[in-house]
């Protein structure tokens, strides 16, 4: 049975065997024999392979971690977590959205507080120029969802509110090269807040204001599945999304 995952992986990326074969230091029959005929590669050679298609060991090779190899790396991923979003210091904000080299993702309902701070507009703005992708997703502000929320939160038609103030914060940004807003219709389950694969991730809870919940500060880990999941969650809701006008 052949590894299809690899096979599409390899089609996607425009990669030949041969290529993968010299990336990786093993001889092309190796490839094949990992294609055609699923075989598992040591372990070594599943981190060369992932690193240079820049995907997942796990997705790749889903059989070929133990369910504790995945629960040590995933519990790696975790760098610190806050009791409360306003516990998260303001310089701590800037360091992770400055890290970033290729990728800068926000996924809010308002995010006011992003919106409203000069200092991350102009991190946004240079890292743009630099040619680091920036996607910013909000809610729709007509939305059910968002409404919902609102009432969730004791603050009603504030929730649309705020997001239309935040589309107004953003407006110097919106007209830039390289920064991409859409407008999103779903359940907002966590905030994002990625770069590259560093992540902040708000969880929020029933009742409770975005501001009062926790923040899990994570770094992905090879063959840790806990960031994955919150960056495959943030495509999913940016492929469903409205390009702002």
């Amino acid at each position: 049975m052949a590894n299809e995952r690899l096979r599409a992986a390899l089609l996607e990326r425009g990669v030949t065997p041969d290529q993968l074969a010299v990336a990786v230091e093993v001889d092309v029959k190796t490839i094949e024999r990992w294609v055609t005929k699923n075989r598992t590669p040591y372990r070594r050679h599943r981190y060369a392979v992932a690193s240079f298609l820049q995907m997942e060991e796990t997705y790749l090779w889903p059989e070929a971690l133990s369910a504790e190899q995945v629960a040590g790396a995933s519990e790696s991923e975790i760098l610190n977590v806050f009791p409360h979003r306003w516990t998260v210091p303001d310089d701590l904000w800037r360091r992770h959205f400055e890290s970033a080299e290729q990728e800068i993702g926000v996924l809010v309902y308002s995010g006011l507080f992003i919106s409203e701070d000069a200092g991350i507009q102009r991190i946004f703005r240079d890292k743009a120029d630099a040619g680091v992708r920036i996607r910013i997703l909000l809610g729709n502000p007509d939305s059910e969802h968002v409404s919902k929320r609102g009432e969730d939160e004791g603050i009603d038609a504030s929730m649309a509110a705020k997001i239309r103030n935040a589309l107004v914060m953003y407006k110097p940004l919106r007209a830039l090269d390289g920064i991409e807003f859409r407008l999103h219709d779903t359940i907002l389950y966590n905030s994002i807040y990625r770069a590259d694969d560093l992540v902040l991730v708000n969880t929020h809870i029933y009742g409770v204001a975005a501001s009062q919940a926790p923040v899990l500060q994570l770094r992905h880990v090879a063959g840790g599945s806990m960031v994955a999941n919150y960056l495959n969650s943030f495509e999913r809701v940016w492929e469903g999304a409205i390009p702002l006008e």
